[in-house]
């Protein structure tokens, strides 16, 4: 008893080890089973910081729920959170036409070569043959948009208060770099067995462990910045929501390159990232400040 007092007596260690057992023994049971993980599984497996936090915080804590960033105040920060994912897809796109082995596709046979590895042979004849009357790029905005603010935005909040909640309010003495790097780190670990699955990677399923690794903590300075400026944890899971949805808008007229190269989670997106974070150094108050100060 004495054990786990002390376990829970560190905020921390106890969210950390509590979230990562739980979540990691879904993809360990799919993987004994020999079973490939579907689209439910993994909305459950993003509720998972969520709940961890939310029973810490109000059951062990017995702290407001509010107190991790709960706020309906809405800003313009709630509108750069919710229309930033697609300028970012969209600027991965074009950065991934820059790729001596990526070219331009306005059948879309580039992304429709991609889904084979998470559709069925009859779901993609179904793309494939589908009649959309207008552009199928502006359809895709509308969609992520759509998607982004409502029920992609509900299943993002599963993680985002665990990682922009719990997770940035124990790393708030902290500046936003240190504190991106650790959240970031963590959050890209967390991944570690679904993307041994093949999601986001399914054709290089074990580097691309490490690809999101890295990726998790270029994107997260800017999610921890607009959370900051917003003083919403609410906005981290409207842009979470927003990304997921526009994800197909940075592949859908390229074809060439593979999993590692083209794609939000590609070396296009981390090059995007790069460029995107670099804009924040421009603002010094934010990132030579500790965050708490600015919550």
């Amino acid at each position: 008893m004495n054990k786990i007092k002390e376990l829970l007596d560190n905020r921390l260690k106890a969210f950390l080890l509590f979230t990562f057992l739980i979540s990691w023994m879904i993809p360990l049971l799919f993987i004994v089973l020999n079973q490939k993980i579907y689209m439910p599984v993994l909305v459950l497996y993003m509720f998972i910081p969520m709940t961890v936090a939310m029973i810490l915080q109000k059951k062990v804590y017995h702290e407001p729920i509010k107190d991790l960033g709960i706020s309906w105040k809405i800003n313009k920060w709630w509108f750069v959170a919710w229309l930033f994912p697609v300028i970012l897809s969209i600027a991965t796109f074009g950065i991934s036409l820059l790729f001596t082995d990526v070219s331009f596709s306005p059948t879309m046979e580039g992304m429709f070569e991609r889904l084979k590895d998470v559709l069925t042979p009859e779901q993609l004849k179904q793309m494939r043959e589908l009649k959309i009357p207008f552009n199928p790029f502006l359809l895709g905005i509308i969609q992520a948009l759509i998607a982004g603010v409502t029920v992609n935005a509900v299943a993002a909040f599963g993680e985002e208060f665990g990682w922009r909640g719990f997770l940035l309010k124990e790393f708030s003495h902290l500046n936003l770099w240190k504190a991106s790097l650790i959240i970031g780190l963590i959050w890209g670990v967390w991944h570690a067995p679904i993307i041994m699955q093949g999601h986001n990677y399914s054709q290089h399923p074990f580097i691309g462990v490490f690809m999101m690794i890295i990726w998790c903590i270029l994107l997260t300075p800017i999610m921890i910045y607009i959370r900051v400026k917003s003083k919403s944890v609410m906005t981290a899971a409207i842009f979470h929501g927003s990304l997921n949805a526009s994800y197909s808008l940075a592949i859908m007229y390229v074809i060439g390159g593979n999993d590692l190269t083209i794609g939000l989670t590609g070396l296009a997106g981390f090059i995007a990232l790069v460029l995107f974070n670099a804009c924040i150094l421009f603002d010094k108050t934010i990132y030579k400040t500790p965050l708490k100060e600015l919550m």
